[in-house]
């Protein structure tokens, strides 16, 4: 469900925190109960129930499967930073985006990403993200989202569809995104970036 950015009166000014984001649209952001997921993309305000069990599981199996070879760096290269279901501010409105999983090199990450203070929200745009296509995400996921995703220089974007039984690899090579591979079923795959392990796709469907 998207709400669509009204004009200020003098009942609701700016919040100061989100000066360019129309009134109506901080408060309903602000506002969403926690059964939803809120996000503010191109100034407009959506809200979507949270995952259903299946596009839950397969994010939490995945990043399962990437985080001790990747983040940890038990049996992998390590070098990179996991969490589910950031809170991303990216650009100046900001666009206010959710993905399901998010990963940053380390290289890139300061010393106190994870200090008591900081801040719920992060701006610093990540190298990969992860999003679980439903009925009702995959078209912002694939539109919208990814838009966001490819103007803040987000290196690979991966699209996984649970209910095809899909895994989209892409990469981004001069600004546009290049699809690099679609695998599909239970195969077990190698996919970058992430490609220093084999992942078995039936991990992400199966019970």
């Amino acid at each position: 469900m998207s709400v669509a950015p009204k004009s200020h009166s003098p009942s609701q000014p700016p919040d100061t925190r989100f000066p360019r984001l129309r009134a109506e649209v901080v408060a309903g952001y602000l506002g969403a109960p926690a059964s939803m997921v809120a996000e503010v993309i191109d100034g407009e305000l959506s809200l979507l129930p949270r995952p259903r069990r299946q596009h839950a599981r397969a994010a939490g199996k995945l990043a399962a499967r990437l985080d001790g070879p990747f983040d940890v760096g038990e049996g992998g290269p390590g070098g990179w930073v996991f969490l589910p279901e950031p809170e991303l501010h990216l650009g100046a409105l900001p666009d206010i985006v959710v993905p399901d999983l998010a990963g940053w090199r380390r290289t890139r990450v300061p010393e106190d990403f994870l200090a008591d203070d900081a801040p719920a929200h992060i701006d610093l745009a990540p190298d990969w993200v992860c999003e679980i296509l439903s009925e009702r995400t995959q078209a912002a996921d694939r539109g919208k989202k990814r838009r966001i995703y490819r103007r803040e220089r987000v290196a690979h974007a991966w699209l996984v569809d649970p209910r095809a039984r899909t895994l989209e690899v892409y990469r981004l090579v001069d600004g546009r995104w290049l699809e690099v591979d679609t695998f599909e079923g239970d195969q077990v795959v190698r996919a970058e970036p992430f490609d220093a392990i084999a992942l078995d796709l039936s991990l992400l469907w199966k019970l």
